[in-house]
């Protein structure tokens, strides 16, 4: 560069330093840094993640989908092979390959723009853009596009064929011609395609469609308008041959289609009545080869509509349901009674099972309520396997063997209410006969079959041991005692019994028993033959390595011990994780694939076994998918996701430790802006929930709250975050936050780059109860956001959860609220650990949300505690979002929480100026007309 400036005259050398200072301002990573900005409301909508990914089963092509958080996301078809292009395809979706890999198929969704557009023209969503389906030659990267598609299918296996559905333009007037007694049934243009293949099979007027799961043969339902002597038909068609039978042509409804494995045998349920009708019949029919079929009738029951049919895996059994036949009430069948003089009331018995807002949260599924019957079909005979008394029948994943499982809680179900650790009776149920035998009462856990159908299975929550019943025998096994590893929860502080740290499955044939140790896993020989084996030879214990078996086929239901194992790993004091392999015999130390200070997840493996695909995060870099083969010898980057994030500032986060009141040790997470300064001090965030110290290395994208402080939002705005960890003891919820927050906020404060006079704290629903507490006890905190905060323990005690029905009780006497006994038991309890008998002592600006359709926190307790701050003359806010849940839901209402949240925070912590929604409010005759963002002028 010297030697440059020196061939030019004296006049152009300070337009070349100019120069010079501006072009290291832009390559030079130090200066580049001056020119970020923080992050804003307005980037949240262009966010990006991965949605999917996916491997071709050769492992040559990946398929990864990138969705926006609002806007028309992408996809990537990558080749394995370096050297290969690969392609973006705008908007594409349900990406998804050929059985050869040699194609791509999706679908191509209209522009979200678009969209708007005609809703912001009113427009009729009838005559929006459709969808377009893609079909892409992997080999020759030749593309197809067919527009007007509304969906597409393909089997389940072997996917060589592939079928998509074309909206008929003529849908309008079809329904003005239609049949009074059949459904008004949207119909389409049926396309049946061969992968390659140029020629099309097309069907009109189809209703409902389905492959088998071969992909051999497909059915399919046809509706003719105008006819009124013909109902639907049900056609099935054989894709090799193109050869193509009507199995019935006499019904109106058909629901439930459904092959056997090998596609030789086809069942569905019929009717001849329309789903407008109030009483509905429906029969079982089923059809092997050629025209023959056969309707299937159960003595005295109805069959259910409700209930999916499934052959076993063999193909031997059918199972379907039945349910009790519709009683009759005289006073409901009354015509002599008006609408408006039926009385309509809700009776709440001491008796019931369930509570009344139980029941009526659970009243549709009460009317579809079902009970499962088989068809044995070499033998042409019928069989009812379960009844009201039974309980709820559970069978093997492939229904193939003799035994099932029946769990009834009826006789303890008057208990839930307080108690949601109640038993159920186990017992084992003859596939062959149906008869009924008991095997153990009031087990509490949650008993499963196991794959082979040996064994019923089961943690007992009551003696945190893995147990089981060989339900030929009905040998009682206790799988796990004797073991020397801790098989519950040890981090369990809540006054009920702990849960499990999981099981990772059986083996073939249920010959081992898999199960997660603290750290370890181990391999249980449930016969007892053989000594149980530690799959991770004891590293995961003597390292603080917790170790996981990842499953790399979900469609295969037990565990292949011939094949090496992967497993995931995080270091408990580190949090660095990674995935490892290991075999079946358990002397050697699980290896190393990919191992840091990092979130891997993911994990996929190609059906060839030869290529992986992972995706790899910190708190700084968003979830990009990583390509491994070898296994992991080599690993490189598909996706650079969110580039925009390199010119904003953003942050770090780093595990911090500190000692609480009680003088243990606690873990908690500190996020630092970017370019930290230890020497200026900064304003900080405390936000918490329970413990968060495991996800350090987990990416925080930024999106618009949905209840809580976006981390990375604050991060970048020039805050620090504190989330420390907390640990309870029974009965001081309250006090147990108290105690670890606060000695955490006062280590933060002592690292000298805190500025003690601001800082805020802010927590939603349980996090929200805590901050709710926390602010009666100190002055620390200079502004206080509360979520869904419970205040007053005693009424909440006696509310209703009404997202499910449920009474409060079992949350304060069992779970997360801790108090660990009743009302009458421990009424100081309740007292003391209720902010809302000490608001008298809160000075802390706080702002609270509460919506009127909260689910889990009734909204009163929100309401409760407003009002007692305003009647202490507290500066304090409360934001209501009609109809809105717990947890808000819409897009809209997320993005203005986002912004009072901020502006509020902002206003206490960083002095900046006082919203008008804070200093003036927003009366009723103004809601809906201004939102008050602006920012007063004083």
């Amino acid at each position: 560069m010297l030697k440059l400036i020196a061939l030019f005259p004296m006049r152009t050398k300070s337009f070349l330093f100019l120069f010079f200072i501006l072009f290291t301002a832009l390559v030079w990573p130090g200066h580049a840094q001056e020119h970020k900005r923080s992050l804003s409301h307005d980037d949240y909508d262009g966010w990006e993640s991965v949605s999917q990914t996916t491997l071709s089963p050769d492992g040559k092509w990946v398929g990864i989908e990138v969705s926006l958080q609002d806007g028309d996301g992408r996809a990537q078809l990558i080749p394995t092979s370096k050297g290969m292009s690969g392609i973006k395809v705008p908007r594409l979706k349900r990406l998804n390959f050929s059985e050869d890999s040699h194609w791509a198929i999706g679908l191509i969704t209209a522009e979200s723009d678009s969209i708007r557009l005609m809703k912001l023209k009113g427009i009729d969503k009838s005559e929006f853009p459709m969808d377009s389906l893609f079909v892409m030659d992997l080999e020759s990267k030749s593309i197809v596009k067919i527009p007007g598609v509304e969906n597409f299918q393909l089997p389940d296996e072997r996917k060589s064929w592939y079928a998509y559905e074309v909206r008929n333009d003529t849908t309008g007037s079809q329904k003005e011609e239609k049949n009074d007694n059949r459904d008004e049934e949207k119909t389409f243009t049926l396309h049946i395609e061969r992968f390659g293949k140029k020629r099309a099979i097309v069907r009109e007027n189809v209703s409902k469609y389905g492959f088998a799961p071969n992909g051999e043969r497909l059915f399919f339902v046809q509706n003719f308008p105008g006819n009124d002597q013909a109902a639907s038909q049900l056609r099935l068609l054989d894709l090799e041959s193109e050869k193509e039978i009507t199995v019935l042509d006499s019904l109106v409804q058909y629901r439930h289609m459904v092959f056997s494995e090998d596609a030789g045998r086809f069942a569905f349920l019929g009717s001849r009545q329309s789903a407008k009708d109030s009483v509905e019949f429906f029969d079982l029919f089923y059809q092997e080869g050629g025209q023959q079929l056969l309707r299937k009738e159960l003595a005295n029951k109805t069959i259910s509509e409700h209930y999916p049919l499934r052959f076993s895996k063999d193909g031997q059994k059918l199972f379907f349901g039945w349910k009790e036949p519709l009683r009759s009430y005289v006073y409901a069948s009354d015509t002599s009674i008006l609408d408006e003089e039926r009385v309509s009331v809700d009776i709440w018995g001491w008796q019931d099972a369930e509570i009344q807002p139980m029941q009526l949260k659970n009243l549709e599924d009460k009317k579809e309520e079902s009970f499962v019957a088989v068809y044995h079909i070499a033998e042409d005979r019928v069989l009812s396997i379960g009844d009201p008394n039974t309980g709820e029948v559970h069978f093997n994943p492939d229904y193939t063997t003799d035994w099932a499982i029946a769990l009834n809680d009826r006789p303890y179900r008057k208990n839930y209410s307080w108690n949601i650790q109640i038993g159920k009776d186990l017992s084992r149920v003859s596939v062959k006969t149906g008869q009924v035998d008991l095997l153990a009462r009031e087990v509490v856990g949650s008993p499963r079959i196991s794959p082979g159908g040996r064994y019923a299975f089961w943690y007992s929550n009551p003696d945190s041991t893995w147990m089981a019943y060989v339900l030929k025998t009905k040998e009682e096994i206790a799988l796990t005692t004797g073991l020397e590893d801790i098989f519950y929860d040890d981090l369990h502080d809540s006054p009920s019994f702990p849960g499990s740290n999981g099981h990772a499955g059986w083996s073939a044939d249920d010959r081992y028993f898999l199960v997660n140790g603290k750290y370890d896993i181990w391999k249980i020989d449930p016969k007892g033959e053989e000594a149980p084996v530690n799959l991770s030879n004891g590293h995961g214990d003597v390292n603080q390595v917790r170790y996981r078996l990842i499953d790399l086929d979900p469609d295969v239901h037990f565990v292949d011990l011939d094949q090496k194992l992967v497993f995931s790993g995080m270091d408990m004091n580190t949090m660095e994780s990674g995935f490892f392999i290991a075999d079946a015999c358990g002397r050697q130390d699980p290896e190393v694939l990919v191992f840091g200070a990092a979130a891997f997840d993911g994990l996929k493996r190609a059906e060839n076994g030869s290529n992986y695909l992972y995706q790899k995060s910190t708190f700084s870099h968003p979830p990009d998918v990583y390509l491994a083969t070898g296994p992991f010898k080599n690993s490189r980057q598909l996706t650079h996701i969110n580039p925009q994030q390199e010119d904003i500032l953003w942050g770090s986060a780093e595990l911090v430790s500190y000692r609480v009141h009680d003088g243990d040790m606690m873990d908690g997470l500190l996020f630092k802006p970017e370019n930290f300064d230890p020497e200026k001090k900064y304003p900080m965030m405390v936000y918490f929930y329970e413990r968060s110290s495991t996800t350090l290395n987990r990416y925080r994208a930024p999106v618009p709250s949905a209840s809580i402080i976006n981390i990375p939002f604050f991060v970048s705005n020039g805050y620090l975050v504190f989330v420390p960890d907390i640990q309870y003891k029974i009965g001081l919820p309250g006090p147990s936050a108290y105690d670890c927050v606060v000695p955490g906020v006062q280590a933060m404060i002592a690292k000298g780059f805190v500025d003690p006079a601001n800082i805020g704290i802010q927590g939603q629903s349980w996090g929200g109860y805590q901050v709710a507490y926390i602010i009666t006890r100190t002055n620390m905190f200079k502004a206080a956001g509360a979520g869904a905060p419970v205040a007053n323990m005693t009424s909440a005690y006696g509310g209703i959860r009404w997202g499910s029905g449920m009474s409060r009780m079992f949350q304060y006497e069992q779970t997360q609220s801790r108090i660990g006994g009743t009302l009458w038991e421990k009424p100081m309890h309740y007292l003391e650990n209720s902010p809302l008998f000490y608001a008298d002592r809160i000075q802390t600006p706080t702002l609270i949300m509460h919506n009127d359709a909260d689910g889990a926190v009734p909204w009163y307790q929100g309401i409760e505690f407003f009002m007692a701050l305003k009647r202490n003359s507290v500066p304090s806010w409360l934001l209501v979002y009609n109809g809105e849940d717990h947890n808000l839901r819409e897009r809209k209402n997320k993005k203005d929480l986002s912004i009072r949240l901020s502006q509020f925070f902002d206003h206490y912590l960083k002095g900046a100026p006082e919203p008008l929604w804070m200093k003036e409010g927003i009366p009723a005759i103004e809601k809906g007309k201004t939102l008050k963002y602006e920012l007063s002028e004083e």
